[in-house]
């Protein structure tokens, strides 16, 4: 089903995560599904390996696994470059656009710099289908929705609110959200901001999405959740990272459940930004997807003729909490091929429970149970130098990938991390769920009650993997490897 690549093979390439051919990718957009067809459009320079003149890129799925690559959709023109956007099916023809049938509308930021004032200008256009994304023509009467004042305004992500029968649009506004409503996507009203508490800014606020979802355990309870990327800035201490509220909509305002203002990251490891869900799926599930990388060192991973990969589609669920809890696609299980089990053994230093195993592209389900042990768990890409430590730390509490002797991290100081989060032990327990692809790292931990997202770009030599343990000890209590089939060839 994909467009198999000579270059599948390259150095840090990813074999099971999305990338493109060639050039340069980050943020997703307009993810809708249609005609039994996921597309994902991303912001592509197809001229450089480096962040450019913005198009969309294109491919489309039948799984979320395997993706076939398509024409770029959206290229620049006299309105400016095109940056993020969303995609939707307007299945009642509002726009007009589909002479009564359904049909695929995207809607996007024009960026370019306003001849009178010489300043950037950010302004909200659209484009429109008929032939299920193959090829897109721009609405005449671009752009359709405009801000003289506000330089940040962008990243619109729209949906249909079947409450009010309207289409719904959360927009970046600088430090805020705008929310406009529309009956046929072309004619934009303001209905409110939200701007949140003050703990919770950090930098340009990019990349909105706002879905509703159940509440697990309560089949008559729903609540809406906001996501809100934050472009870096010197005084972050992750650079560039996703945050989330819980809250209610009623097709005007945005409102945060409670008081406390503990910032909800998304993602806990340094690479995950910039994600947004699709719309319109058939089978209800929230799906989601992020670029991986960040903004700190971006333009400066060291791969060569291409840029940039997406996480994992991961599906969102919300505890009574008001936690977002993040697991991995089930279609992913079809990549599974050599499986190995490991159950009920002790961890011990003269024992290497995985030393017969090799390689780079594996789903690895873990559960420990500790006793006086301060730290353990799993070091992967492993050489006689190098390695990538996923590890849980009793005293602490915490889960973490440790990716300071991964491999090349000489490319940006800020590379080189050990990144943690906060996680209660369960009876003494920790679970992980990791993905291994190469270059990238995701680990969900306890079930999917944290996630965190790290590249790595080990060496040649480093295939090994080994689990560890120190100051006590700790059991295995089961171990399922799965070596994931490459989508280039499977």
């Amino acid at each position: 089903m994909i467009s198999k690549l000579v270059t599948c093979q390259e150095k840090y390439r990813p074999q099971y995560h999305f990338t493109p051919k060639n050039y340069w990718m980050n943020d997703p957009n307009g993810l809708v599904y249609y005609q039994q067809e996921y597309h994902l459009f991303y912001q592509f320079h197809p001229f450089g390996t480096k962040w450019g003149p913005m198009h969309w890129g294109h491919a489309v799925s039948e799984d979320l696994v395997h993706w076939k690559h398509l024409e770029v959709a959206l290229v620049p023109d006299e309105n400016g470059m095109i940056f993020s956007g969303s995609a939707v099916v307007d299945w009642n023809d509002t726009s007009g656009f589909f002479n009564g049938k359904s049909g695929l509308v995207a809607i996007f930021t024009h960026h370019d710099t306003d001849p009178n004032s010489e300043k950037p200008r950010q302004r909200q256009s659209l484009a429109y289908s008929l032939d299920n994304g193959r090829t897109w023509i721009k609405f005449n009467d671009n752009p359709v929705l405009v801000n003289k004042e506000k330089i940040d305004f962008r990243d619109p992500k729209v949906f249909w609110h079947e409450d009010t029968k309207k289409w719904i649009m959360v927009l970046a506004a600088g430090d805020c959200i705008d929310i406009y409503s529309s009956p046929n996507l072309k004619e934009w009203r303001f209905e409110s901001s939200f701007i949140g508490h003050s703990g919770e800014k950090f930098g340009v606020w990019e990349c909105p999405d706002l879905f509703k979802l159940p509440v697990e355990g309560d089949s008559n309870q729903t609540k809406w959740v906001l996501l809100v990327s934050h472009g870096d800035q010197p005084a972050s201490l992750y650079g560039s990272r996703t945050q989330y509220f819980v809250g209610e909509f009623d097709g005007h305002n945005f409102t945060k459940n409670g008081s406390d203002h503990n910032v909800k990251w998304l993602d806990k490891g340094k690479d995950n930004y910039a994600g947004v869900s699709w719309s319109d799926t058939v089978d209800a599930r929230r799906i989601y997807i992020g670029w991986m990388s960040n903004w700190r060192y971006a333009n400066e991973t060291p791969t060569q003729g291409w840029r940039g990969a997406m996480t994992l589609p991961r599906e969102l669920f919300l505890t009574s909490k008001g936690l977002l809890i993040q697991k991995p696609v089930k279609e992913l299980e079809n990549l599974r091929d050599e499986h190995i089990q490991i159950k009920n053994q002790m961890l011990e230093p003269d024992k290497d429970l995985l030393s017969n195993l090799q390689g780079t592209t594996w789903e690895i389900i873990a559960e420990f149970e500790f006793e006086e042990a301060k730290e353990f768990g799993i070091k992967v890409c492993k050489s006689t130098k190098k390695e990538t430590l996923i590890g849980y730390n009793v005293d602490k509490e915490e889960i973490y990938i440790d990716r300071r002797i991964s491999g090349e991290t000489s490319f940006n100081e800020f590379f080189s991390s050990l990144d943690c989060v906060a996680v209660k032990a369960q009876n003494n327990r920790i679970k992980f769920h990791v993905y291994l692809d190469r270059s990238t790292i995701e680990v969900f931990g306890n079930n999917g009650e944290i996630a965190m997202t790290n590249l790595i770009f080990p060496d040649s030599q480093s295939h090994g993997l080994e689990l560890f343990s120190n100051g006590g000890n700790v059991k295995l209590l089961s171990m399922d490897m799965y070596r994931l089939k490459s989508i280039w060839s499977s």
